[in-house]
This record gives C-alpha cells, sequence and structure tokens, in this order.
C-alpha cells in the first residue's frame, strides 16, 4: 500500500514538472513569435557547412507576418515564402525542441534556408539558429538580427 502512495505521489510530481516545462516551452515559443513579427530582420551570418554565404543575403530585409508568411526584399527583388515554429518533440520539453521552420519553395540562394533549425538563442534583436545535416553530417549556422 505504501508503494502505491509513493508511486502515486512520484507521478503526480513528474507530471507536475513536464507540464510546468511544456508551459515554460510554449511562452518561449510565443516570446520568440512575438520578437519575429515586430519589425525587419537580416541575416548577418549564414555558415553553409563551413562556408561563409552571408553575402548571398545582403541587403534583403526579411518580414516575419503573422500568418506564417516570410517575405524577403532588398526593393529590387522580393521572394516569399512560409515560416513557423514547432515543437518537434513533445516527449522531451525542452527549449532545444523548438524548431524555427523556414520554407521558400525556389531554386536559388534562398532554398539553403529552406529547414528545421534549432535554436541556438533568441532575444528580441538576435536569433541564433543551427541545423546539423542528416545527409551528409554539416552543420549550418543562420544569424538574424534586427534591423
Amino acid at each position: 500500500m505504501k508503494k502505491n502512495i509513493v508511486y502515486t505521489i512520484g507521478f503526480g510530481i513528474l507530471l507536475g514538472l513536464f507540464s510546468c516545462t511544456k508551459d515554460s516551452n510554449n511562452g518561449v515559443q510565443n516570446q520568440v513569435q512575438q520578437n519575429v513579427q515586430s519589425g525587419t530582420w537580416r541575416i548577418s551570418s549564414f555558415i553553409d557547412s563551413n562556408n561563409d554565404e552571408t553575402s548571398h543575403f545582403s541587403g534583403y530585409n526579411f518580414t516575419f507576418g503573422a500568418s506564417g508568411v516570410l517575405t524577403a526584399s532588398n526593393g529590387a527583388n522580393t521572394y516569399t515564402g512560409t515560416w513557423s515554429i514547432t515543437d518537434s518533440n513533445s516527449n522531451d520539453d525542452s527549449q532545444n525542441d523548438l524548431d524555427f521552420n523556414i520554407n521558400f519553395n525556389l531554386s536559388n540562394d534562398f532554398e539553403d534556408l529552406n529547414d528545421d533549425w534549432d535554436f541556438i538563442s533568441q532575444s528580441a534583436v538576435k536569433i541564433e539558429l543551427i541545423d546539423v545535416s542528416g545527409g551528409n553530417g554539416g552543420t549550418d549556422y543562420l544569424t538574424f538580427e534586427k534591423n
């Protein structure tokens, strides 16, 4: 009987911890969404498998719309894609599970941004992302900074 009570209490504590962590994760997700939807952003760094490709996006301003529309414009060219933030694994409730998803249905430099990026860090003025490729094992880094 004592074992059942101990297990029940232990289970309740664990459930409570996971619930709090999940709520915290949702709070982070909401905060990041609010941050990116505020103003315009630029790519300050894009490292594709050890190759610095930041210059491919020089002069482009990125706008993350509330409806999931992502717009990149440099005044002469405008490209439209999609963005979202999702929780990639509901069984492990850490901030590292949040994915920053970008998709441009293009066959130019912007297709290199297409991925489900993991967060390194995020703030109201800077978002640092990472992706470890499953195919070639390369690591990509993408940093957006607010204009």
